[in-house]
């Protein structure tokens, strides 16, 4: 596994991921499915990063890092309940939906979400329509 700094060309925002490999990073990048979590950019680059020594102090940041994953599923989970109170499940039908709802001005009650393939998501940024994409937890996973 190796770690990356990653810097958003368009908004530069930096945040932290880790991959299998440089090649697998690369791989990801030239498929398009890395995109910036602040502006949805795919437009993201590796910055220069310190290298990762050992010691009792990286012995505590991975105690810490345990935490602010705890935080973070946390988080995500309190999306996801908020997210399915607050909005219509549509299912595999999103991208129809999506597009019945901008083509159309068809009303809704309520938002929508469901499930998208990465190429559907560009497809729809790319007339217009904007999405947003979210980690999402199985309900085993809860």
């Amino acid at each position: 596994m190796i770690k990356y700094q990653l810097i958003c060309k368009n908004c530069e925002l930096t945040f932290d991921s880790w991959f299998a490999s440089s090649e697998e990073f690369e791989k990801l990048k030239k498929k398009k499915y890395l995109n910036c979590h602040g502006c949805n950019s795919f437009k993201i680059e590796k910055s220069l990063m310190k290298p990762n020594v050992l010691n009792k102090k990286s012995e505590i940041e991975k105690i810490n890092l345990k935490e602010k994953n705890f935080h973070i599923k946390k988080t995500i989970k309190e999306y996801q309940k908020f997210v399915k109170k607050n909005f219509e499940y549509v299912g595999d039908n999103f991208t129809y939906e999506a597009r019945s709802i901008h083509y159309n001005k068809k009303k809704k009650k309520k938002g929508i979400f469901g499930k998208a393939s990465k190429q559907d998501l560009i497809e729809l940024r790319e007339e217009g329509i904007e999405t947003q994409s979210i980690p999402w937890f199985k309900n085993e996973e809860n």
